[in-house]
């Protein structure tokens, strides 16, 4: 184990999990809010550099927010952010922070690439601090389960996760729509990103090097299998590689697939997924890879008894006529949801588009709500923590697991592409194949980074 003392991190661990298995309380419960009524939030980021600073910028914003620590694993970058927070104490290991420094904060902050979300999120929860934490929440399937378990055992902690396009007004609109079925019954889901970031078909792996001498690459690892370092990894290029990232579906899949989700309550968790990709080399995800994944419905907002979701990387854009919309092509990053009486387009920045036999209508039109207010996405994660039940928040974990699911399921899937994979969520199995629930569902975590464990509800 890496810069903590073994037996040291066994205690605190031991302690972490027995606090861990706690019962669950109701999700009405407020009175065990540790931070509710007061006048500050302290803050820590747990992953500094990219994403980290817009998170970090605009929760530092509220007047009731201290940032008090700053923990990642390139010194260089630590550094340079640190000198922006001179009081926030820094550190590289986060297991440190939660051995040593419990009572110096209350919230987390999660910015670290794909494959370490999941400890330091549930070393948050486990220690009874609000968690803000950015997608998609997990790598692996299994940790969906581990992430639900936590959610239903803190009820009184606010979640978040890094959905800030949900401000648009136009997505909130949509989401009317949507769970009002103003275009009548649903037909299936179109939605397309043009990233191939975090994708990639490389034949050859690239040769190792040693790790610049700012960043330590043991704790880079965390939970993810030992390895040497490779040119790219860090800081931009992990999101390509297997054991680190999710491909560009599970990058964009928190903005594009959200709107169904809240549109669609029904749609629990895929009964199936099949891709239609080349087949990537073992380290990388794939590039250029088409994804349908099936729910199964029994409702009457629904055309039929299946609603599928077609969902795709690198630009592969629907057939546009066969949908009957009046244009050639779309830009990129939307979602589009067929319906009996109509089409709504949706650009991941909010630009809402609504058609009926071809024909451009306005939300007016089908009697949908325009007047959805203002969304402050960092903010009302903030001011929930501090006791305002009437903060809305948009995606705490329960609803984020579920689009995360829906987002990581075709990057597992594309190990088997033209294979239609039956999966079963409550069993974290393939039922029509062992190979791929042994491969692609969950992982063996290295020594001294397993996340802590929450008992089922």
């Amino acid at each position: 184990m890496h810069n903590l003392n073994r037996r040291d991190f066994v205690k605190t661990t031991g302690a972490l999990l027995g606090a861990a298995m706690l019962p669950a309380l109701p999700r009405t419960a407020t009175a065990a809010n540790p931070t509710a009524g007061k006048d500050l939030l302290r803050v820590i980021q747990i992953g500094v550099g990219g994403i980290g600073g817009m998170d970090r910028g605009n929760i530092a914003r509220h007047p009731k927010v201290k940032i008090v620590g700053l923990v990642d694993i390139d010194k260089n970058t630590l550094d340079k952010v640190g000198e922006k927070f001179p009081d926030a104490f820094r550190e590289n290991d986060y297991r440190k922070v939660f051995a040593d420094r419990l009572g110096e904060f209350d919230a987390v902050n999660v910015c670290t690439p794909d494959h370490s979300h999941i400890a330091p999120i549930l070393h948050g929860l486990a220690n009874n601090k609000h968690v803000y934490a950015q997608k998609p929440l997990v790598q692996q399937l299994e940790e969906l389960d581990m992430l639900d378990r936590a959610f239903a055992a803190r009820p009184h902690l606010a979640t978040n996760t890094g959905n800030q396009r949900m401000s648009a007004a136009g997505r909130r609109v949509a989401v009317d729509i949507l769970k009002r079925s103003l275009l009548g019954k649903a037909i299936d889901s179109h939605i397309w990103t043009s990233s191939s970031r975090g994708s990639a078909n490389a034949k050859e792996l690239p040769p190792e090097m040693a790790p610049p001498a700012h960043v330590d690459w043991d704790l880079f690892l965390g939970g993810a299998p030992q390895q040497p370092y490779r040119k790219g990894i860090h800081p931009n290029h992990w999101r390509s590689w297997w054991d680190f990232g999710t491909g560009a579906l599970g990058d964009w899949g928190m903005h594009l697939l959200d709107v169904v989700m809240y549109g669609y309550p029904e749609l629990t968790s895929p009964i199936s997924v099949k891709t239609d990709t080349p087949r990537a080399a073992d380290w990388y995800h794939t590039s250029k890879c088409k994804s349908t994944l099936t729910y199964a419905v029994n409702s009457d907002r629904f055309a039929n008894s299946t609603f599928p979701i077609y969902y795709n990387d690198a630009g592969q854009m629907p057939d546009i006529a066969a949908l009957n919309l009046p244009m050639k092509r779309l830009p990129a990053n939307h979602t589009i949801v067929q319906c009996e009486g109509g089409v709504l387009v949706l650009s991941a920045g909010g630009k809402l588009q609504l058609f009926s036999k071809g024909k451009a209508i306005t939300p007016a039109d089908i009697g949908a709500n325009e007047d959805v207010g203002e969304y402050k996405h960092w903010h009302n994660w903030v001011d929930r923590a501090l006791g305002d039940t009437k903060a809305k928040i948009w995606t705490e974990f329960d609803i984020g697991t579920k689009i995360t699911e829906a987002a990581i399921l075709p990057g597992k899937a594309s190990r088997y592409p033209g294979k239609e994979l039956k999966w079963d969520r409550k069993k974290l199995a393939f039922t029509n194949s062992q190979e791929a629930t042994d491969t692609v569902v969950r992982r063996t975590y290295r020594d001294g980074f397993a996340p802590p464990t929450f008992n089922k509800a």
